[in-house]
This record gives structure tokens, sequence and C-alpha cells, in this order.
């Protein structure tokens, strides 16, 4: 028996969303929180699924329409009638900071594949909302993806330094390590 998508969790919705797009020739990649959730097993919740996708807003709107999403008019999120989760397209293209993201992370699951940012690309992501907008809701979710994810801290203190922010960092490693000791 098939689920309905209404009762799906989050990594299940993001196989189906991408592999409908797929389907109607759009390449999705999720970004974003959703990403968090999927990496931490639900421990940070996101309510959204953020995808960057170059494609133009018919096309995805009729591509979502038939999955049971639509975008109220002005809005940019897409929601389903009953739903928990909405869907918004934020601007290509993929990008940690102020790199362009250049390997990403294809996810198989029993509902479809979910092409996304790797754990250290998550790490970074998160990182940038802490370091540009002293975001701490986006320092613990880095921390929690550490936690529980095997990630390149060379490569995220490399990424760190070229975005001008290796003392910003040092938060970062200092948490971590504080909280690898609790756990």
């Amino acid at each position: 028996m098939k689920k309905s998508i209404g009762k799906e969790n989050i990594k299940e919705l993001a196989a189906h969303v991408c592999g409908g797009l797929n389907k109607e020739g759009i390449d999705a990649v999720l970004v974003g929180g959703a990403c968090v959730s999927i990496y931490t097993q639900n421990e940070y919740e996101s309510s959204d699924l953020d995808f960057v996708a170059e494609a133009e807003l018919k096309k995805m709107d009729a591509a979502l329409a038939g999955m049971g999403f639509s975008r109220p008019k002005g809005e940019r999120h897409y929601k389903r009638p009953g739903g928990y989760y909405f869907i918004e397209f934020v601007a290509a293209p993929v990008a940690v900071g102020r790199e362009i993201v250049k390997s990403l992370k294809k996810l198989k699951t029993r509902f479809g594949v979910i092409k996304m940012l790797s754990p250290t690309d998550s790490v970074k992501d998160r990182l940038a909302a802490f370091f540009h907008w002293n975001d701490h809701q986006s320092l613990e979710q880095a921390i929690m993806i550490t936690k529980k994810n095997r990630v390149d801290l060379k490569e995220i203190g490399a990424w760190a330094k070229r975005e001008g922010k290796s003392g910003e960092l040092k938060i970062f490693f200092d948490k971590s390590k504080r909280a690898k000791a609790r756990a």
C-alpha cells in the first residue's frame, strides 16, 4: 500500500519532491534546515523544505500541483492542504557563504533519491548563517550535524578562513568539543 504523501516525514517528502520535479525536467537540490533534519534524524525539525532549482515559475507550479502543492497568489511558499511542511525555492546557485558547492550528496531512500548538500556542506551552510547573521540556532544545528555524521573539519576550517571567519569558527570548535564531552 502506498503511503499518502500528506503523512510523510521530511525525508520521505524530500525524496518525493525531488523525484516529481526530476520527472518534469527540473533539477532540484535540497538545502537549508531540511538537510539538518535529515542529518540529525529530526533532532532539529524543520517545517520547510528549501530547494535550489533553475526553472520557470510556471513549470514549477505545474510540477508541484501534480503533488498536491499550490502557491497562493503573491506568496513564494508552496503549501498542501492539511500538510505540515511547505516548500520554498531559494536563489541559485547552490552555495555556502560565498562559495559555490561543487559536489552534492545523492541520498538514496526507499522513496527515491534526494539530491542535497553533504553533511560537511550542511555544516558550512549553518555556519554561514551564524557568521553573517549571528544566528546562534544555526550554530547549534551545525553542532548537531557534526555529532551524528562524518564531516571534514579541515575543509570547514579552510572554508571559514576563505570566508574571513576563522575567529568565529573557534566558537564552533569550542562548543562542539563541549557537546561531545557531554555525550
